[in-house]
């Protein structure tokens, strides 16, 4: 197992991101941050906090679950039956732009999910990808807009995401 980012620097490289967000935004009230379950959603919370802080505007922030979006649903591999939690978006999507978060991109299969499940919302007028972790592995061509860290991770290697509020600590390890 190596830790290859710890609190204080997931702290910053947030606050980066979101300055590299506004920087792209000629208008952040058109802004809305959506985070998918469960590690995107807590991102989420604290990017949008971030960037209404820089704003000075308030910035809506929503959940989505991708559960019944995913193409792995019903693979014959799968041995549990798939939790379907809600999705939380009290905004209208329509001519926003969408910070999409998630914690690791990897194969592009959640993401692709992601797009699927928001367009079924409404239409934005444009989705941006934020990743905190870029690995390798992609099998669908989906690239992030918004990255903190990118990684060489073999293909056996698991990035795992901690964050305080669901797992008492912030830090990304490969094991």
């Amino acid at each position: 197992m190596k830790v290859i980012l710890e609190a204080e620097t997931i702290r910053s490289l947030l606050a980066s991101l979101a300055d590299q967000v506004l920087l792209d935004t000629d208008n952040p009230a058109s802004l809305a941050v959506v985070g998918i379950r469960s590690r995107g959603e807590v991102l989420a919370e604290r990017l949008t906090h971030l960037l209404a802080e820089r704003s000075q505007a308030p910035i809506p922030c929503g959940t989505l679950d991708i559960t019944l979006y995913r193409d792995d649903l019903n693979s014959p591999q799968g041995n549990e039956q798939p939790r379907v939690r809600t999705t939380e978006i009290n905004f209208n999507v329509d001519d926003k732009t969408i910070i999409l978060v998630d914690d690791v991109l990897f194969t592009g299969r959640s993401i692709r999910a992601a797009l699927d499940a928001l367009i079924d919302l409404g239409r934005p007028r444009a989705i941006r990808l934020a990743v905190l972790v870029e690995r390798s592995g992609r099998e669908l061509p989906i690239q992030p807009d918004y990255t903190c860290i990118s990684t060489d991770v073999r293909p056996h290697q698991h990035v795992r995401v901690s964050l305080v509020e669901s797992d008492g600590r912030d830090e990304v390890v490969v094991e």
